[in-house]
């Protein structure tokens, strides 16, 4: 990774798809309305930085470090979150689409989705400890060996989990979302 630092920058209305952004690590930086779609991060540091209305569908994270990153109102369309460095790994998301992406195994404990569609996200052998999908569209997603303790399901819809291939232990569903949790036994339920 390149030498260069950039601290407390905004970029706006920037098309990043081709040229990408110079490597380095950037802090407390924020973009809006930026597009990063198929861009090369790899390698570049994110720390304690703001990601708003960008669009980064389909860009290469391979090595790239996400700490304390927010990214609100962003397209994250096939991202393959698992190939970002896994050191401090810590982001949130607010209102975003991350349809087909891929956490596959890592750690994302105390990570919070508000109002984000996750359809068919991989969310296989990851760790959610702690975390809250509050009103987020589960359609699809895939929960397998997952550990799941402690995570708020309660506002989360479209989900299926089987208890008994994840770790749920105290995790917290609604009423109403008890059929997600049930679908494997082909059970009937009316409200």
């Amino acid at each position: 990774m390149s030498d260069q630092f950039f601290e407390e920058q905004i970029y706006k209305g920037v098309d990043l798809s081709k040229s990408g952004l110079p490597s380095g690590k950037y802090e407390e930086c924020t973009f809006v309305n930026c597009v990063f779609t198929h861009a090369l991060l790899a390698g570049i540091k994110f720390s304690s930085c703001t990601f708003e209305n960008c669009d980064l569908s389909l860009s290469k994270t391979v090595g790239t470090a996400f700490q304390d990153v927010l990214f609100k109102n962003c397209k994250l369309l096939g991202m393959h979150f698992e190939e970002c460095n896994p050191f401090l790994l810590s982001m949130n998301f607010e209102k975003c689409q991350l349809n087909l992406s891929s956490f596959y195994q890592l750690k994302l404990k105390k990570t919070m989705f508000r109002d984000c569609s996750l359809h068919e996200v991989d969310f296989v052998e990851t760790d959610l400890s702690n975390s809250n999908f509050d009103n987020c569209d589960l359609l699809g997603a895939m929960f397998d060996n997952s550990i799941l303790e402690k995570v708020d399901f309660r506002s989360a819809y479209n989900y299926s989990i089987n208890p008994e291939a994840n770790r749920v232990k105290k995790a917290k569903f609604s009423h109403e979302g008890l059929a997600g949790l049930l679908g494997k036994y082909d059970l009937v339920i009316e409200r």
